[in-house]
């Protein structure tokens, strides 16, 4: 089943321009799931930048606005998008003038292999 999810991303992530990494964590940035490409930043890869949503996300859900589903940080050279798909959190790594709004539209293809990989966990 891994293998077919990690295919799955890797054609997600083969036919979007200017996107590095697809990774899927859990709610404390352990990876669950990688593709990623050779342009990616190492540090991005790492769990201690990889969990620095869960604490992010859940202090802007103390705003007053609701739940907090997505996060978009645009660096010098990157931007980093991470989906709130709780359990798991998606993270994209693209470069920073990728279509921002275009990688945003990748959350409903994404989903179906969430719930899958989210139904495989659940059955371990």
């Amino acid at each position: 089943m891994a293998d077919e999810l990690r295919k799955g991303l890797m054609q997600i992530l083969s036919s979007s321009e200017g996107l590095h990494a697809i990774i899927i964590t859990d709610r404390d940035g352990v990876p669950i799931l990688k593709v990623n490409t050779e342009s990616v930043p190492e540090l991005a890869l790492r769990m201690n930048f990889l969990s620095t949503f869960a604490n992010a996300t859940e202090q802007a859900s103390k705003l007053g606005m609701g739940k907090n589903n997505r996060i978009i940080s645009i660096y010098q050279n990157y931007q980093v998008i991470q989906l709130n798909k709780m359990p798991v959190v998606i993270t994209l790594i693209a470069r920073n003038n990728a279509n921002t709004g275009y990688l945003l539209t990748l959350e409903d293809t994404l989903e179906p292999l969430v719930q899958a990989l989210c139904g495989e966990v659940a059955s371990e």
